[in-house]
């Protein structure tokens, strides 16, 4: 009976676990604008204004995402058969779907530092240096 109980605690965990949605590309842009509020101030016209520049950036890189996918499981059916052709091919997409989401990141980063004050360009630009990232604003990996 424990056996049983334990098991079906373990199963309806995984089963939990599996049934995760991703975040849309509208809560991924809240979510970041709330952050950019609390530490720059922005009113409630910038804090609209940077919803709709990050909202467009993330549906943009939902698409970029679900190719880059594709690619890397290319790149490892490639490996696997050790196929040179496919190998040079998927890694020149991936790097290629790589710098589309560095221009989207970049392009989106470069709207957003338009609508902000010099104050709060000044603010962003100190914050971002010190995050160790690739400038103001990218969400890549960050330490």
């Amino acid at each position: 009976m424990k056996k049983t109980i334990a098991l079906l605690l373990f199963a309806s965990a995984c089963f939990a676990q599996s049934t995760h949605t991703p975040p849309t590309p509208a809560s991924i842009a809240q979510r970041r604008v709330e952050r950019l509020t609390k530490v720059l101030s922005l009113n409630a016209s910038q804090q609209q204004q940077a919803l709709t520049i990050f909202t467009n950036a993330a549906t943009a890189d939902t698409t970029i995402q679900a190719s880059l996918k594709t690619e890397r499981q290319s790149l490892a059916t490639a490996v696997q058969a050790n196929s040179t052709t496919n190998i040079q091919t998927a890694a020149m997409q991936i790097g290629t779907l790589t710098g589309q989401l560095v221009l989207s990141e970049a392009s989106s980063n470069a709207a957003f530092y338009q609508i902000l004050t010099p104050a709060q360009q000044t603010q962003y630009t100190n914050l971002e240096s010190h995050a160790g990232n690739y400038g103001p604003g990218f969400r890549g990996r960050r330490p």
